[in-house]
């Protein structure tokens, strides 16, 4: 399903964007948007397994 990438996706703007807020430069907007896509995206797959396995 899409929930895992769509936590990568919504997980790296957060954190470029609240990277940017803390004034950083582009290597520090890299780092948090690395990192928080990591954390989404692992807490969108256990999204979907929860949803998957619910079903069956």
């Amino acid at each position: 399903m899409i929930f895992p990438v769509a936590g990568l996706i919504f997980g790296a703007v957060l954190g470029a964007a609240r990277a940017l807020a803390r004034g950083g430069n582009a290597r520090d907007m890299l780092q948090w948007a690395a990192v928080f896509a990591m954390i989404f995206g692992v807490i969108g797959m256990f999204v979907l397994v929860f949803i998957e396995r619910s079903y069956t």
